[in-house]
């Protein structure tokens, strides 16, 4: 066995918190470690003292038996550490290409004047996007782009250069089953070839099936570092979150009222959406299933007023609406947490307090005056924060960017409860959440369904759309292609509904 890195006694604290405390830690060469812990844990923070991004409070750490001690990630690259970070860190108005070579393009001279070499720069590029499976020109610019493309161009980026250890963190959140499969398949390539890799995931099967050894973390401390072998699945969740968790989902207490909150008819968005129709009722929890590029998350999008659309009417308490707005939504009480946190949900240089009554904010403010009552505001935003269960600082002064991921999708859940939403559209909720974080997200979505509110559910898992549901769409290639009522619920049906095999007819809408 030979240890290629290891961290010794390494502490760090944020607000006087302590996100990574006493943590003794080892990384074999040519291994696949795998890194699990709840929201909060202090995963992504020891990986940020590994990646340069802080530096330690005490404790120190070892690369090939030397001090190792980054100053900022430029350091880390150069002693060969890639960071595949949970959110990306791509520019958007540039292409794979340019993002790849970002540090330094190929070029040729002419003369005395050296210019960029296209054809290389596109040569190169191509080779690294078929090693990683992304079947996408070179010069394809990232903002056009799918959540899922994007990850594996993040992924080409860091491997493009010889690095000794790559940390993914939570690179499958974006991804489809075959792509999770192929990146499987680089990461034991990278293995075979002498690399060390650590992987961050939520997902506990994929750490057992791919983890050479596992270490679990709770609380900023390291509760075990073991064998793959040495753990079953209940383990892990023991060990990350103190108790057994017998139940992933919450008991239902809901039931779906007669009433029909949300109608969309005939909805159409050239090269995004056709012909949909769904309802939704109060105390209803639909859930919205597909692949990527189904035409989910445009749907979501264009029922919130993000986008709009060509054909088609939506009604809202069976009235028409006239304007799709992102205001009107806001004043009808429909709420819409979207799958990219970062970029859409939050303002990560602003307080926690201040990005939880951001919607809500006109409610604590005089008619006439406009005077915000502070006080007030205050007091909604802890309330928030604790029936959430957020684990942060003074929130009026932490920036939400200072958050983990799960707590920071709690922050964008809080907003909008703030608001006390009639209708709910929540796209990927649970993507990025530890299992004991997604039974508390689930409780959320239960209850706000037992006071008759009507949640529209898009996800990527089966197993919570079975487990959170009174009825389940299936969308394909921008088309409802099945519905599923709770007694009909099989994974591999909706499945099949969803490649187009077996077509499922829908249903007709309920009126």
């Amino acid at each position: 066995m030979t240890i290629l890195f290891e961290t010794r006694s390494l502490t760090k604290s944020f607000f006087g918190i302590t996100a990574v405390n006493n943590i003794s830690l080892e990384v074999e060469e040519g291994k696949i470690l795998g890194l699990i812990g709840q929201n909060g844990a202090g995963k992504s923070t020891l990986m940020n003292l590994i990646g340069g991004v802080h530096q330690p409070d005490s404790g120190q750490m070892l690369l090939a038996d030397k001090a190792y001690t980054p100053r900022n990630p430029a350091d880390a690259k150069q002693a060969g550490i890639a960071f595949i970070h949970q959110e990306l860190n791509l520019f958007t108005n540039l292409t794979i290409a340019e993002n790849i070579f970002i540090d330094g393009f190929p070029t040729r001279r002419i003369g005395p004047i050296r210019f960029i070499d296209r054809g290389q720069l596109k040569r190169e590029t191509a080779s690294i996007l078929e090693w990683v499976g992304l079947d996408v020109p070179a010069d394809t610019v990232i903002e056009t782009m799918s959540p899922g493309e994007r990850q594996l161009a993040e992924i080409a980026k860091a491997l493009y250069f010889d690095a000794r250890i790559i940390i993914f963190d939570e690179p499958t959140t974006s991804l489809t089953a075959r792509e999770t499969e192929r990146l499987f398949e680089i990461m034991r390539q990278l293995r075979d070839t002498g690399k060390a890799v650590i992987y961050i995931s939520h997902i506990l099967k994929d750490i057992a099936a791919i983890s050479d050894s596992i270490a679990v973390m709770r609380d900023g401390v390291l509760m075990a570092q073991e064998s793959a072998e040495s753990f079953t699945i209940d383990r892990m969740i023991n060990l990350m979150v103190g108790r057994k968790l017998e139940q992933l989902y919450p008991p239902k207490t809901a039931q779906s009222e007669p009433d029909t909150l949300l109608q969309v008819k005939n909805v159409s968005a050239k090269g995004l959406v056709k012909d949909i129709d769904l309802s939704l009722r109060g105390g209803e929890i639909l859930g919205l299933f597909g692949l990527m590029g189904s035409g989910r998350t445009e749907l979501a999008r264009i029922i919130f007023g993000l986008d709009q659309f060509d054909a088609g009417e939506i009604y809202v308490e069976g009235k028409r609406r006239t304007a799709n707005s992102i205001r009107n939504s806001i004043k009808n009480r429909i709420a819409f947490v979207t799958e990219n946190r970062r970029e859409e949900g939050l303002l990560m240089n602003v307080s926690i307090a201040d990005n939880t009554t951001l919607v809500s904010l006109p409610q604590f403010a005089n008619d006439l005056t406009l005077y915000v009552n502070q006080q007030a505001l205050s007091d909604a935003a802890q309330q928030a924060s604790q029936i959430l269960q957020l684990k942060s600082g003074d929130i009026t002064t932490q920036a939400a960017k200072a958050l983990s991921g799960g707590n920071q999708q709690k922050v964008v859940i809080a907003k909008w409860l703030l608001n006390e939403p009639m209708i709910f559209i929540m796209d990927e909720p649970t993507r990025g959440v530890d299992v004991g974080a997604k039974y508390e997200i689930y409780t959320i979505i239960d209850q706000l369904a037992a006071i008759g509110s009507g949640v529209l559910f898009i996800s990527s898992e089966i197993e919570e759309l079975i487990g959170m549901c009174d009825r389940i769409l299936v969308m394909s290639q921008g088309e409802v292609v099945g519905e599923f009522t709770r007694s009909e619920f099989d994974e591999e049906r909706i499945l099949r509904a969803a490649f187009r095999e077996g077509e499922e007819k829908p249903h007709a809408a309920v009126k």
